[in-house]
């Protein structure tokens, strides 16, 4: 997939919007009632479902919970006052997913639905573009035959590959190095098609960079089954003594003290993303990109000290060797989103801390059941 796409939004301008849909048919006066949102009672999922909920947005959840539990809904109801439908199907499935658009009418998508262990992908890439791509394609048939054209997409910042400098703007070459990430670029590519192809779509695809933290009240937060994926899920693990160690891979970056860089933002900043970049993009046919991040790097040492102090616990670490497609730094310029959106992250990495150690210390293994 050529990073050269003309279909890219220009820097210093207004976002890409694909020819076609300056003729587009989409009501401009058009207020959003109601979301579906697929994979709905995962990490970034359930916090952008509160957020929706506080925006009078009624959600509609699907989720097959291959990687969840239905406790998050019992603990959405806690937060929220309300307890949203739900229903337990997957994507793939085409009669599942047509029944639900029938009994449950909503104008719009958001679609979180999808695996995300790259070192899974590497050894099942089958597996990934059946769940990521098919599961997509599936989604946009029953979407379209339904009459609801407009989706945001969970997109991710790995599709930037090994950036040449930071930070990263939504017009850098895009690449892969592993089969989640090419799973995203070929739904953001067949994305784009469809928004060209037919002028009433409206697409947008966020691509937002490393989720941390968890909802202020401690009772929803990052819950990965097995070995933890990501950095901060793993440091909380450590620190509540689910785990011996955090493994640092790489210790000789070209950085300030040699460990990786990364743009880590609050999961509250990134669900107000969504629902910003939803209430843009419900009157704006055509292609929508940007990136969600605060801005801003920290090194994976900065990240374990600043878990150590809000968990007021030590939090041991081992160095190890680097990995295969690690890059030595990564961060966001969130600048489009804050132009065209008005949204920007806001909490700082203490607070992320902060919110996840109180998740994770008031739920040491996590959601029950």
């Amino acid at each position: 997939m050529d990073s050269g796409d003309p279909h890219l939004p220009p820097r210093g301008g207004e976002h890409h919007v694909s020819p076609a849909s300056h003729y587009g048919e989409m009501d401009p006066n058009r207020r959003l009632r109601s979301v579906l949102v697929t994979g709905g009672t995962g990490y970034i999922a359930s916090h952008t479902v509160v957020a929706l909920l506080a925006h009078g947005i009624t959600p509609v959840l699907v989720d097959n919970l291959s990687n969840s539990k239905p406790a998050v809904l019992d603990r959405l109801e806690r937060i929220t006052g309300v307890r949203p439908t739900w229903v337990e199907a997957d994507i793939r499935d085409a009669a599942a997913v047509r029944a639900i658009l029938a009994e449950h009418p909503v104008d719009a998508v958001m679609h979180f639905a999808g695996l995300k262990a790259v070192g899974e992908s590497v050894c099942e890439p089958l597996k990934y573009y059946d769940n990521n791509v098919h599961g997509s394609v599936a989604l946009l048939e029953e979407m379209a035959a339904a009459g609801v054209r407009t989706l945001l997409f969970s997109s991710s910042a790995t599709v930037y590959g090994d950036p040449a400098s930071v930070p990263i703007t939504e017009d850098f070459p895009t690449s892969a190095t592993n089969p989640y990430g090419r799973s995203k670029l070929m739904v953001e590519e067949i994305l784009r098609d469809l928004a060209t192809a037919d002028p009433r779509w409206s697409v947008t695809l966020l691509r937002y960079f490393n989720p941390v933290g968890a909802h202020p009240s401690g009772l929803i937060g990052e819950d990965p089954q097995g070995i933890p994926n990501n950095l901060t899920p793993f440091v909380t693990q450590v620190a509540v003594g689910r785990r011996a160690a955090v493994q640092v891979f790489g210790a000789d970056y070209p950085t300030r003290d040699g460990t990786g860089v990364r743009d880590y933002i609050h999961v509250q900043d990134l669900a107000e993303g969504h629902v910003a970049a939803l209430e843009h993009s419900v009157t704006r046919p055509g292609t929508h990109v940007f990136n969600l991040g605060t801005g801003r790097g920290s090194t994976v040492l900065e990240v374990i000290e600043a878990f150590r102090e809000a968990s007021g616990r030590e939090i041991a670490y081992q160095i190890a060797e680097r990995r295969a497609g690690d890059v030595a730094e990564c961060w966001a310029d969130p600048s489009l989103a804050q132009d065209v959106l008005g949204w920007r992250a806001q909490k700082s990495l203490a607070e992320m801390a902060r919110d996840a150690w109180r998740w994770q210390s008031t739920n040491p293994d996590g959601y029950p059941g």
